[in-house]
C-alpha cells in the first residue's frame, strides 16, 4: 500500500524534473511551423488543443506518483530500488523531451519514431517499477504509458504518410 506521507524533497525534485522536461519539450515544439503544417496527418490525430491539456495532467501525475514511489521505497529501506527508479525516471524524462526536439526541431520523423518507441517502453517500465513499490502507484502511471504508446503509433503513422 502506498504511503500518503510523501516527502517534500521528493515532491520538489520530481516536480522540478517534470517541469524542466515540460519547458524543454515546449521550447522544442512548434505546431505552427510551416514544416509541421505541411505534414499529411492522419484523420484520427487529436486536435492540437488536446496535447497541452493531456501533457500537463500527465506531468503532474508523473511528479506526484514518482515522489510517492521514492518515499515508499525509502521508507521500506529499499534504497537500491529507489536509486533504480530515479535513474529510470531521468531516462524517461530525457526521452520525453527528446522526442519534441527530434520531431519538431530536427524534422527527423524516423528518429522520432524510435525515440517515441523507447519512451513508450520506458513509460511501461516506469509504471512497472512504481507498481513494485505499491499497486496504486503502478496504476497511476498507466495513463502516461498508454499515451506514450499512442504517441508512438501516431508518430509512425505521420512518418509513413510523409515519406
Amino acid at each position: 500500500m502506498m504511503t500518503l506521507n510523501i516527502r517534500k524533497r521528493h515532491v520538489a525534485t520530481t516536480a522540478a524534473l517534470t517541469a524542466a522536461t515540460a519547458v524543454s519539450g515546449s521550447i522544442g515544439t512548434d505546431p505552427q511551423s510551416s514544416w509541421y503544417r505541411s505534414l499529411d496527418l492522419p484523420d484520427w490525430q487529436p486536435p492540437g488543443w488536446v496535447f497541452p491539456i493531456v501533457w500537463t495532467a500527465l506531468y503532474g501525475d508523473i511528479a506526484v506518483t514518482s515522489a510517492a514511489v521514492l518515499t515508499e521505497l525509502e521508507d521500506a529501506s529499499r534504497d537500491e530500488d529507489a536509486d533504480d527508479f530515479r535513474r529510470a525516471l531521468l531516462l524517461n524524462l530525457a526521452l520525453n523531451q527528446g522526442w519534441s526536439w527530434a520531431f519538431f526541431t530536427g524534422h527527423r520523423l524516423g528518429a522520432s519514431v524510435v525515440i517515441a518507441a523507447l519512451l513508450a517502453a520506458s513509460s511501461v517500465d516506469l509504471a512497472r517499477r512504481a507498481g513494485q513499490a505499491g499497486r496504486g502507484a503502478g496504476v497511476a502511471l498507466v495513463p502516461y504509458a498508454a499515451w506514450c504508446c499512442f504517441a508512438t503509433v501516431l508518430t509512425e503513422a505521420i512518418r509513413r504518410r510523409n515519406r
